[in-house]
């Protein structure tokens, strides 16, 4: 049984030694022009996931967090007779700011 942990032990070790071990050379060539070519390539595309991918989902996050904050803000009120706005009024903040993001975000990132 420990001579099976040991081969074991001794295959992994090789075996990291061999990836982790051998020397990595950099292509002959630009590497910032290939980086800024895959990024120009790419950029439409992540554009497009970010627009209706993520800000929808962001937007409808932030909906959801404002109406329950209104909503137990509410219930709060009715028990102890003092609304707090400062929940609700942040989300809010937040919600526009993400609903507007699109329109104006990409000209800040420079895409």
């Amino acid at each position: 049984m420990k001579t099976k942990k040991l081969l074991f032990l001794a295959a992994t070790l090789a075996l990291l030694i061999a990836v982790c071990g051998s020397t990595a050379f950099a292509a002959e060539g630009d590497v910032a022009g290939a980086i800024e070519e895959t990024w120009d390539a790419a950029s439409d595309q992540i554009k497009t996931v970010v627009d209706n991918v993520v800000f929808p989902a962001l937007d409808m996050i932030l909906a959801i967090a404002f109406f329950v904050k209104l909503g137990s803000a509410y219930f709060d009120y009715r028990k102890g007779h003092q609304f707090e706005w400062a929940g609700p009024a942040i989300l809010l903040a937040c919600l526009i700011f993400c609903l507007t993001a699109p329109n104006y975000i990409w000209g800040i990132v420079g895409m």
